[in-house]
């Protein structure tokens, strides 16, 4: 009755939410009078009761705090981390609202009664929640459990990646029947396909099954459509998974374009919360950074304007940033001026047709420049890329536009992030590596993101850079 993904299990939670606010509101109250012992709190000879209507209202007013950052969905906190941070988030704007309910009305609550209550009813609304995890994930290691049965219609790589994500996500209480499909050699060889899907009627009663997902090729779009009619007249519930996966450059969300709901192909890596971390995050250290890169960025000006073949000091060129969004970026100048007209001297491609454009001698590169390169000082005026907004600090790198031409569909997933000075590739070989491998890097960054990669990137950056390995 009270699954975990289920509604009933939703009005529980908001009930059992309810009755702790009210409860430790209360407890908070009956507290007051002990804090004698603090040097600043006012002294309360007795019990001072909290007006009832108080109660209620907090209850109200933090609950429905809590709907708006979905806590009380299960299916969006799935992970652990996740459920903390919208408890979190959502527990101090309650904060904030149930302190200015209290200023609009009963100003006379001690602040020492509210602090207590608002700590107590955060920390008891986070254990039960973890006691209840800890105690379901221990049942059902014990005792195996599945909610519902899935049969998938389509034993192809669409399917197979279904079936991998619902044994790697144990916690939805789901469990892969079998696969029809109407390859033959598929029935043959694998016991898990229980047969063509012809099948479909004898196969959803005798197992019971409560979910339908169709997983089948384009190609087969006349059948998928016949599938659903079919399925629609029985108590069964009925998923269809586009096969896109080899067009979809991250990861496809459903979301509304101009009110009607459409599959984006180009869903963003990063949740609104990551972006919104790793936003903050590249501010705070870029201005940290400021005071200490703007000197040396004016011995670096000084260096390069001495040089010759003069030339400009910054070099704006043309990138591609996140989405493929095209973007000036800064750097100091590290070739002579021409070095476009002469990019024919050293970009070649290997045996497989990929483009290799930087080599270890190349000639455009001026004296100064080569030096920059190798400690790779001629990216410090990208900090200001950072401050506008075009860039991150860490992240794949932003490519040249005549360089994204070449690259193929899969390649064109290291763009679902934010670009960056600096990134998972340049700590792994730097320029030692031609773009097509660069890319697996990236990859690997996009799809294992967090801040505290972004620190370990960081990190080992500074190491990379005082060694110049791969640099050039």
């Amino acid at each position: 009755m009270f699954r975990r993904f289920s509604v009933n299990f939703a009005l529980l939670s908001m009930g059992i939410d309810a009755c702790l606010i009210m409860l430790l509101l209360l407890v908070a109250t009956l507290l007051r009078p002990y804090y004698y012992f603090i040097p600043f709190a006012a002294h309360y000879p007795e019990i001072i009761p909290t007006p009832f209507i108080v109660y209620p209202v907090f209850a109200i007013e933090w609950i429905a705090i809590l709907l708006l950052f979905n806590v009380y969905d299960g299916k969006r906190n799935l992970k652990p981390f996740d459920e903390f941070v919208s408890l979190t988030l959502g527990s101090l704007l309650a904060l904030v609202a149930l302190s200015g309910t209290l200023y609009l009305s009963y100003r006379e609550i001690s602040r020492l009664l509210f602090g207590t209550f608002i700590l107590l009813a955060y920390l008891s609304m986070l254990i039960w929640r973890s006691l209840f995890r800890y105690f379901v994930q221990h049942y059902r290691k014990n005792r195996y459990v599945v909610n519902r049965r899935v049969l998938i219609f389509g034993a192809g790589p669409v399917g197979r990646e279904l079936e991998t994500r619902i044994k790697e996500n144990s916690q939805l209480g789901l469990e892969v029947i079998g696969f029809l499909d109407d390859n033959q050699e598929k029935i043959d060889q694998y016991q898990e396909v229980l047969g063509p899907l012809s099948y479909a009627k004898t196969i959803l009663k005798d197992y019971q099954i409560d979910d339908a997902v169709i997983a089948l090729p384009q190609r087969a779009y006349k059948r998928t459509n016949q599938l659903v009619g079919e399925l629609h007249r029985m108590a069964v519930k009925v998923w269809v998974i586009p096969d896109y996966f080899q067009i979809t450059l991250h990861k496809a969300a459903i979301d509304e374009f101009a009110g009607i709901p459409m599959l984006d192909l180009r869903a963003p890596a990063l949740s609104d919360y990551q972006r919104m971390t790793k936003r903050a995050f590249d501010l705070v250290v870029s201005i940290l950074l400021l005071p200490i890169i703007l000197p040396i960025m004016g011995i670096i000006s000084i260096m390069i304007y001495f040089e010759k073949p003069k030339g400009t000091i910054l070099l704006r060129q043309e990138r591609a940033g996140e989405n493929g969004k095209i973007f000036q970026i800064l750097k100091f100048r590290t070739m002579v001026p021409n070095a476009e007209e002469l990019r024919h001297l050293v970009e070649k491609r290997d045996i497989n047709g990929n483009i290799i454009h930087k080599i270890i001698d190349d000639p455009r590169v001026t004296r100064v420049g080569r030096f920059l390169r190798r400690t790779s000082l001629d990216e410090l005026p990208q900090i200001f890329n950072v401050l506008k907004g075009d860039m991150s600090l860490v992240g794949p790198r932003p490519e040249l536009p005549y360089l994204v031409d070449e690259y193929k569909t899969w390649q064109r997933q290291r763009f679902a992030v934010p670009q960056g000075i600096t990134g998972w590739w340049q700590i792994n070989g730097r320029s030692d590596k031609p773009m097509h491998l660069n890319t697996e890097d990236d990859l690997y960054y996009v799809q294992n993101y967090s801040i505290f990669l972004d620190l370990l990137i960081l990190f080992r950056t500074v190491q990379a850079v005082i060694s110049s390995k791969g640099a050039f």
